[in-house]
C-alpha cells in the first residue's frame, strides 16, 4: 500500500492510498474549518467597511490634523529654545511664540476629541503667532553671512549665479557635456 500526503498553501490535505497488488485507489480531503470565516461572514465584513470608509477617512483627517497642530507646537517651542536658533530672537517675541505654544497643547490637552476644523483653526492662530518670529528669526541669521544652521560665512565662493563674477577663477570650473 503506496499513501500519499499533499498539503497545500490553504492548509487543505489532500491524502491518497493505492494498494499496489489490487489497483484500487482511494483519496480524502481534510480541511481545516474550525475558526475560518465563512463566505458570508467575509463579505459582511467586506460591506461594513465599505459602510464605514468615510467615517474612518474623516477620523484619519482629524488625527493628522490635530497630530500637525501638536508636531507644530512642540517644534516651534523646540525652535525658539534653542541656543543657535533662539539667540536670534528678542525675548518679547520668544516669550509671546512660547506662551501660543503652550496654550496649544493646553488645549489639544482638554480637547482630543475635538473636530478637525477646530485643529486646523488651532493651527491657522498658532503660524499667525509664530512665521513671523521665524521669518525675522531666519532674515537676522541670513543677514549674518551664512544659512541658518549650518554653513557659517556662507557657501565658498559664493551661491551659484547669486554673484557671477565674485566666484571667477577661484576654483574648478564645471561645464555641462552631453
Amino acid at each position: 500500500i503506496e499513501v500519499t500526503f499533499d498539503v497545500d498553501a490553504n492548509g487543505i490535505m489532500n491524502v491518497g492510498a493505492e494498494d499496489k497488488t489490487t489497483g484500487k485507489k482511494n483519496q480524502v480531503t481534510i480541511t481545516n474549518d474550525k475558526g475560518r470565516l465563512s463566505q458570508a461572514e467575509i463579505d459582511a465584513m467586506c460591506k461594513d467597511a465599505e459602510k464605514y470608509a468615510e467615517a474612518d477617512k474623516l477620523a484619519k483627517e482629524r488625527v493628522e490634523a490635530k497630530n500637525g497642530l501638536e508636531n507644530y507646537a512642540f517644534s516651534m517651542k523646540s525652535t525658539i529654545n534653542d541656543e543657535k536658533t533662539g539667540g536670534l530672537v528678542p525675548d518679547e517675541d520668544k516669550q509671546k511664540v512660547i506662551s501660543a505654544c503652550d496654550e496649544a497643547i493646553q488645549w489639544l490637552d482638554g480637547n482630543q476629541e475635538a473636530s478637525k476644523e477646530e485643529y486646523d483653526s488651532r493651527m491657522k492662530e498658532l503660524e499667525g503667532v509664530c512665521q513671523p518670529v521665524v521669518t525675522k528669526m531666519y532674515q537676522q541669521g541670513g543677514g549674518a553671512g551664512g544659512m541658518p544652521g549650518g554653513m557659517p560665512g556662507g557657501m565658498p565662493g559664493g551661491m551659484p549665479g547669486a554673484d557671477a563674477g565674485a566666484g571667477a577663477g577661484a576654483g574648478p570650473q564645471v561645464e555641462e557635456v552631453d
